[in-house]
């Protein structure tokens, strides 16, 4: 059995998919773009970005029952490879130890032009 999640603290789906997905005990969490779900708006700034998208995972865990402690898994996007270090910086501040497994991957384009996208799962 699967349930959708669905937040106004984070940005809406634009296209045929759900913010997030619980089923059995894990909450699979679509790429969030860094768009300020209040104001529609995207920072220019990579660190304000990366922070944005973590701000609105934090808002779908929350719904769901979860937070950043039970996240197994992260996937991180981005436009550029030399943002590297400053997504990181932004993105550890999240977690504690034991960490998340995660891929960072450099993609050509992301949705919206943004420079980063970040998706997650965590158990519930």
């Amino acid at each position: 059995m699967k349930k959708q999640i669905h937040t106004d603290n984070a940005p809406k789906a634009i296209g045929p998919y759900s913010q997030a997905i619980v089923a059995n005990g894990m909450i699979y969490i679509s790429g969030q773009l860094p768009v300020n779900p209040v104001t529609g708006e995207v920072s220019q700034d990579v660190k304000e970005q990366t922070k944005q998208s973590m701000e609105n995972i934090k808002a779908i865990l929350e719904t769901a029952g979860s937070d950043f402690s039970k996240v197994v898994r992260c996937g991180i996007f981005i436009k550029n490879m030399n943002d590297f270090a400053q997504i990181n910086e932004v993105y550890g501040a999240y977690f504690s130890e034991p960490f998340p497994a995660r891929a960072t991957v450099e993609v050509a384009r992301l949705p919206k032009d943004v420079l980063v996208e970040i998706d997650a799962i965590a158990l519930i």
